[in-house]
């Protein structure tokens, strides 16, 4: 007498971890996600970066007041440098999760929120630099 047969199983072979490896499943949708991510926040670490360089015009009040133009540097360099810093910093963590087969798709939500911090803190400094009228 044989057993009866099977019923079909509902699970994906994508998602299921290979038994005699023991490895992670590779999740495409995660792959996809992480990638597309990455190319938008690349697109506004240029756009940060870019008005960042715009914080030089701080200064064009400077010529009737005492500034710390130093400062004022230091903010606008930190506002366009720490934008791409945080970019590569995202697309490494990225690749070293994905090789991992573990999730990826939040490093490049959590590396957004820290470009934008990273730009207003130089905004910060370089309107620091200015002194009231």
């Amino acid at each position: 007498m044989t057993s009866p047969p099977q019923p079909p199983t509902t699970q994906n072979s994508a998602d299921t971890p290979h038994p005699a490896s023991g490895k992670r499943p590779v999740r495409g949708w995660d792959i996809a996600l992480t990638v597309l991510l990455l190319l938008c926040v690349g697109a506004l670490t240029l756009v940060v970066s870019i008005f960042g360089l715009y914080l030089a015009m701080a200064a064009d009040s400077c010529g009737v007041r005492d500034c710390d133009t130093g400062l004022i540097a230091v903010g606008m360099l930190f506002a366009a440098a720490m934008p791409w810093v945080v970019l590569g910093l995202a697309v490494i963590a990225s690749i070293v999760l994905l090789i991992l087969r573990r999730l990826a798709f939040w490093v490049p939500l959590v590396a957004a929120v820290l470009i934008l911090i990273a730009f207003f803190v130089g905004a910060g400094l370089a309107t620091a630099g200015v002194a009231p009228a």
